[in-house]
């Protein structure tokens, strides 16, 4: 058995034997990657892509042209990476429509992160529940520039009575990447928390979305 499939072989070993979450960083992107190249053995391809982006955040968001640049990595590889994110928001997606969202409230942050995070514009969004607290559907309902999005309520109300919501999560993004709720943020919540009271339907969340983080207001039981 050669250096390249002994190092290859070892992290899958570990992932069925303790699962995925006992494997570092590298060991996961070499799963990933299968093979090494000439002169890098798998194991040390992870560690110095790794070590050239920084963060597997900052892999998971590069560019295709800057991806490319480092050695080892090409447009394969690009493609087959973007198709993992996406598997991974449609099954969060679609573990919201199973799940109750409310219950489980790190689902719904997870999707709003892996939809909204790299997002240069400010774009607001709603989880829309039915009574079970089953998602019935997701929507990016109002777009914005690179620091704001016009919000109506009377919008989000009108969309929850025409697919017969019980409940809504909200949340959009701050494309600075500081996750601090601003006074409009706030402002914001309490207009869309009264609309919802109007007609009986249960206002759960204010998700705002940073750079690696995110803001709570049912979390941090923020008086909007």
């Amino acid at each position: 058995m050669d250096e390249n499939t002994s190092d290859e072989l070892m992290p899958r070993e570990k992932l069925l034997q303790y699962g995925a979450s006992s494997l570092t960083d590298e060991e996961l992107l070499a799963i990933f990657l299968r093979t090494g190249i000439k002169g890098l053995p798998v194991m040390a391809l992870s560690r110095h892509v790794l070590q050239a982006f920084g963060s597997f955040r900052a892999l998971l968001t590069a560019e295709l042209a800057d991806f490319c640049k480092i050695k080892g990595l090409g447009q394969t590889q690009y493609i087959q990476l973007q198709a993992t994110k996406e598997m991974t928001k449609r099954y969060l997606l679609q573990q919201m429509e199973v799940e109750e969202t409310i219950d489980s409230p790190h689902l719904a942050i997870m999707y709003f992160q892996s939809v909204l995070e790299n997002d240069e514009r400010e774009i607001f969004m709603v989880l829309f529940l039915n009574n079970k607290h089953h998602l019935i559907k997701a929507e990016k309902m109002f777009l914005g520039t690179i620091n704001q999005a016009s919000v109506y309520s009377r919008e989000i109300i009108k969309e929850a009575l025409k697919c017969n919501a019980a409940a809504i999560i909200v949340a959009h993004n701050h494309p600075s990447g500081s996750c601090t709720p601003s006074e409009a943020d706030r402002y914001l919540t309490r207009k869309i928390e009264m609309a919802c009271d109007l007609v009986d339907i249960r206002f759960v969340d204010h998700i705002i979305v940073g750079k690696g983080s995110y803001f709570s207001f049912e979390e941090n039981k923020l008086d909007s």
